[in-house]
């Protein structure tokens, strides 16, 4: 069906580039964030490799994923219509009604591909310290194709299979803005890129905390800042929903940094300004599938178990694994707590074209589509992954490429001269 152009909003459509320039603005944030994280002899690799991400990406979503996510294909893939982004002139495949796009299919496009970008950058923050460049960039690409396109299309393309999903009169996962598609599907494959790569080799007495604090506060502010465009930004329209969006993410980003500090206080006897940042991401990677969905009061409740179950999971880090920067216990479990709770907390006083969960009187059944759902994304984006890493993306640096740094073994520079 061809697009109108009589019916584009221009307040819509400045809306979405703005919102897309801000979810733009959170990779740079996450190199910042990840970058003052890990040590200072590898914090220019750790950095390039999000860069890189907003290039590598950015070009296969232009070229085929993009169509595999959002073309009309079937319920597990988009097809190939719009490979290149040919038809352009067309509307994007199941937008129609009253669901019809009021802004060019290209804005759509431009806001989704920020999405595919910060996805594969948050996959590194599990692998730091010890993955190649030359297997990185590979993996990096052919993971946007094989995984993400796929994954973005079950949950976000009305040709889904879990948009389409049903159980007891309940249609259709509800992942507001990626909870699922982005931050579950990064934690997952930081999952298994982690095992894949293995561990980083530390020895004895080596200082493994982070080089720069100020580093990761500044990123995590900018993180906070580009989350409102992330989440808001996802209504596609600047109407009440989107205020809804924007409130709930600062709530819920809120109430988990608070609730963080407290959990700290009680099992380590301080707060820290690290256990603060990552409480305000636990807290956004939480409510962003929920964020069109809850009230405000109920984006404090998102938040706080957000910092209850991510904060258990980072304090008590499994030891069979190496998730150097925590990737797992933020986005993984923030993602499965922020797509479950869609199923206790969505409101369709907040939006009526969501669906009341299990507090609000709307039963089991939505809490189960959002289990099936997240249960796919998580298996299929871990197994995929993970058999890609070993294929293409094992390749680490050497022991004595690792012992001297990143930044020069691999990039020949220094971030600081001293």
């Amino acid at each position: 069906m061809k697009f109108d152009p009589t019916s584009i909003d221009p307040g819509a459509t400045a809306w979405v580039l703005v919102s897309a320039a801000l979810v733009l603005l959170m990779t740079p944030a996450l190199a910042l964030f990840y970058g003052g994280l890990v040590r200072a002899k590898h914090v220019l690799a750790m950095m390039m490799q999000c860069f890189l991400a907003m290039g590598l990406v950015g070009i296969t979503w232009v070229l085929v994923s993009y169509s595999l996510a959002f073309g009309e294909g079937n319920g597990f893939h988009g097809g190939f219509d719009f490979v290149g982004l040919a038809r352009m002139d067309e509307v994007v495949p199941g937008f129609t009604g009253d669901d019809a796009m009021t802004i060019p299919p290209l804005a759509f496009v431009s806001f989704q591909l920020m999405f595919a970008i910060i996805t594969a950058a948050l996959i590194t923050g599990a692998t730091a310290d010890r993955w190649r460049l030359a297997s990185f960039i590979p993996f990096i690409v052919l993971w946007t194709i094989l995984v993400y396109g796929p994954v973005a299309h079950w949950v976000f393309s009305p040709f889904g299979w879990a948009e389409n999903l049903a159980i007891g009169g309940h249609r259709g996962a509800l992942d507001f803005a990626g909870g699922t598609v982005v931050h579950a599907n990064a934690g997952a494959a930081g999952l298994a890129m982690a095992l894949v790569l293995g561990r980083r080799r530390i020895s004895p007495g080596d200082d493994v905390r982070p080089h720069n604090m100020p580093f990761v506060l500044l990123g995590t502010a900018l993180l906070w800042f580009g989350w409102l465009g992330f989440n808001a930004g996802s209504a596609l329209r600047p109407d009440g929903i989107a205020t809804y969006a924007f409130i709930n993410t600062t709530i819920a980003a809120g109430s988990a940094m608070l609730v963080w500090a407290l959990i700290e206080r009680i099992k380590l006897g301080n707060t820290t300004t690290l256990g603060a940042a990552s409480g305000i991401v636990a807290g956004l990677v939480a409510i962003t599938p929920c964020a069109g969905y809850v009230t405000p009061v109920g984006s404090i409740a998102v938040g706080a178990l957000a910092a209850v179950g991510c904060g258990l999971a980072v304090l008590n880090r499994s030891r069979r694994w190496d998730d150097a920067l925590d990737v797992v216990g933020l986005h993984l479990v923030g993602g499965v707590i922020g797509s479950l709770a869609v199923g206790l907390f969505a409101s369709s006083k907040v939006n009526p074209g969501g669906t009341d969960g299990l507090f609000y009187g709307g039963g089991f059944a939505q809490l189960l589509l959002q289990t099936v759902t997240i249960l796919a994304v998580v298996g299929y984006s871990f197994v995929v992954t993970y058999v890609l890493g070993r294929l293409v993306g094992r390749g680490r640096v050497l022991p004595s490429d690792e012992e001297l740094g990143l930044d020069l073994s691999q990039h020949g520079e220094e971030a600081y001269r001293l």
